[in-house]
């Protein structure tokens, strides 16, 4: 594809472009260039699962979502996990087991999502950054994670996945 930059932010890039489709036609796009993320279903010895409740002001609401991250730059997906979780929730990962990668929207957007289930937590401290001043952790039995995700009470798409992988290897 050929393409050129129509904006640039500190986390995400806008480009136009020309592609060509398999069947040899050519088409306009424009796509999203984001550095992916890593997200986490963390769960404590005794089963409960840490899920955060955050206002998003993109959708000007609070939503409900596992510890997660932009990987950056020279950092693997593994190691953005870790950091969040321990950034995010104040728990260091004893073992982080890969569940798979998914794609946020490939119809606009090259974003990779690298979801991991994080147990054998240890404590630590929270560092919360400037824009998650509303950062909420709540650890919640598993079931009620479940049941949450049942009644529609968790939109957040890696959320959702990631709690769906966790039930389905169960």
């Amino acid at each position: 594809m050929r393409e050129e930059e129509r904006y640039r932010g500190r986390l995400l890039r806008l480009v136009e472009g020309r592609a060509r489709y398999p069947d040899g036609r050519e088409g306009r796009i424009e796509v999203i260039r984001h550095p992916g993320v890593a997200a986490v279903v963390a769960q404590l010895e005794d089963g409960r699962v840490l899920l955060l409740r955050q206002y998003r002001p993109a959708v000007e609401a609070y939503v409900w979502e596992i510890p997660a991250g932009v990987v950056e730059a020279g950092e693997t997906p593994e190691a953005c996990a870790r950091r969040e979780l321990e950034e995010e929730t104040g728990y260091r990962a004893g073992k982080l087991e890969p569940l798979g990668e998914i794609l946020a929207d490939a119809g606009f957007t090259d974003e990779r999502i690298h979801l991991f289930r994080a147990s054998a937590l240890v404590p630590t401290s929270q560092c919360l950054e400037a824009d998650e001043a509303t950062l909420e952790v709540h650890p919640l039995p598993l079931e009620q994670a479940y049941r949450m995700l049942d009644h529609g009470e968790i939109l957040d798409a890696a959320t959702v996945i990631g709690l769906l992988l966790v039930r389905g290897r169960s």
